[in-house]
């Protein structure tokens, strides 16, 4: 390439070249920049143990820029005048089923279809959105629809959370995974093979698979179920070897893992596995409690869902498929139970409601249920706050009202540390710097 030296040619070549990018920065930069103040009367920011007041949180795009005290507005910004509520980082659910209708009539397992499971998993990931939930960790869903919801969110189609999932849960044949259980086994259930694993080697190629398929987060089922016919919630139904391969491979590819556990055994073999969180719980001891703390196993006590299906168990059993009923009625007490014994043991709870969004329960009622077996309010806030986002894998983004984090924020009117219910009342909802709810409508 030959070089021209000619002064006048070389300045009107770097002068075009300026004006160039003048006016790409004037046409970038309105869409790139936007700063936001949200004013917030009070405080409750994920970290602190008690709340301020008179904040000003500054946003620029997606993340807070910072936390100050007093109301400022800094030049040019946009303000959001939230000085009369209660502000707080957008909320995390660790246990959900994005899929879900909620509806678990028997007749559903033989007319419901991955088509189904979209339509639902969209009308989930909008009210997740709307009660407050910015972050959500699915931990069982079909082959198909999770990672179609997270490019459809991404890419600002819908709206939904941030989405993390499991896709179909790992587990043994006639364990709590197993579609087949409890049916003529005449019947094919197409795609069932995905969630089983009867061998260590099994269990290490379903991770590998998992994850090509796009599962940022994988679950096993170590134990019997409630919601499932015929298995035993104290059994444990996958071998150590089985539960250890699959935590180790789905570590070694940068994957957490969670454990549906309610039998002793089951729950204490998998903490000893390396698992990162053990769901429900239900019959933990202060053994289970004393191996928690050691290994800095969270536990999610999902109490939620024990309490709905206990309530449909009492009232409308025929609603349910057969032996769920009465396994419902004998675990739930014992589910809240575990769960306050487990806190004042000084076990980290995250908040989980193995419910989907659009089920007929507001799954912000677990904050009530936590703080009904123990919890302080804003130890019941911090379940869904700092510790989830520990759990989920991402606290230096999601989980709290700091300098750097995503701008996910919401806000209620009242103060949920005098009421805890105030959380059921979500008015205003932020995610990534852009409103999707304001005075209790939704934006988009």
């Amino acid at each position: 390439m030959t070089r021209n030296n000619n002064p006048r040619i070389a300045n009107a070549v770097k002068k075009a070249l300026l004006s160039l990018t003048a006016v790409a920065a004037a046409i970038a930069g309105p869409a790139m920049a936007k700063d936001v103040v949200i004013h917030a009367g009070t405080l409750i920011d994920g970290v602190a143990t008690a709340p301020k007041s008179k904040v000003s949180i500054v946003i620029k795009d997606q993340r807070i820029v910072s936390v100050q005290s007093g109301f400022v507005t800094p030049a040019g910004a946009e303000v959001i005048d939230l000085s009369s509520a209660t502000v707080l980082p957008g909320f995390i659910e660790s246990h959900d089923h994005i899929s879900s209708s909620g509806d678990r009539r028997p007749l559903n397992r033989f007319t419901q279809s991955e088509g189904d499971a979209v339509i639902s998993g969209t009308l989930n990931a909008r009210r997740e959105v709307e009660l407050g939930f910015t972050t959500v960790r699915d931990l069982g869903s079909g082959p198909l629809t999770a990672p179609a919801l997270i490019r459809a969110i991404d890419s600002g189609k819908i709206v939904g959370p941030r989405l993390w999932t499991a896709l179909e849960p790992l587990g043994p044949t006639g364990g709590h995974s197993d579609r087949a259980n409890g049916l003529r086994p005449d019947l094919v259930f197409e795609g069932r093979e995905a969630s089983i694993v009867d061998s260590a080697e099994e269990a290490r190629i379903k991770v590998r698979e998992h994850r090509r398929r796009g599962a940022t987060v994988i679950k096993i089922m170590p134990s019997g179920g409630v919601g499932s016919i015929g298995d035993d919630p104290h059994h444990m139904t996958m071998t150590d070897e089985e539960m250890k391969t699959v935590i180790e491979t789905a570590h070694e590819l940068g994957l957490k893992v969670a454990a549906h556990a309610h039998g002793k055994k089951a729950i204490d073999h998998a903490i000893l596995a390396g698992v990162d969180s053990i769901e429900h719980g239900t019959y933990a001891d202060a053994e289970s409690y004393k191996l928690m703390k050691q290994h800095g196993t969270f536990l999610v006590p999902t109490l939620l869902v024990a309490d709905a299906i206990y309530q449909t168990a009492i009232k409308t059993p025929d609603q349910l498929p057969p032996t769920v009923a009465e396994k419902a009625i004998a675990v739930t007490p014992t589910m809240i139970g575990n769960a306050g014994r487990a806190y004042k043991a000084g076990v980290k709870i995250a908040f989980g409601t193995d419910q989907g969004a659009t089920s007929n329960r507001n799954k912000a009622e677990e904050f009530a249920l936590l703080v009904k077996a123990g919890l302080t309010p804003m130890d019941a806030i911090f379940t869904a706050t700092r510790n989830a986002a520990e759990l989920v894998g991402s606290p230096d983004d999601i989980g709290s009202v700091q300098a750097g984090r995503y701008a996910d924020i919401v806000a209620v009117k009242g103060d949920p540390l005098n009421d805890i219910t105030e959380l059921q009342r979500v008015e205003f909802v932020m995610k990534g710097g852009e409103v999707i709810k304001r005075d209790g409508k939704m934006q988009r």
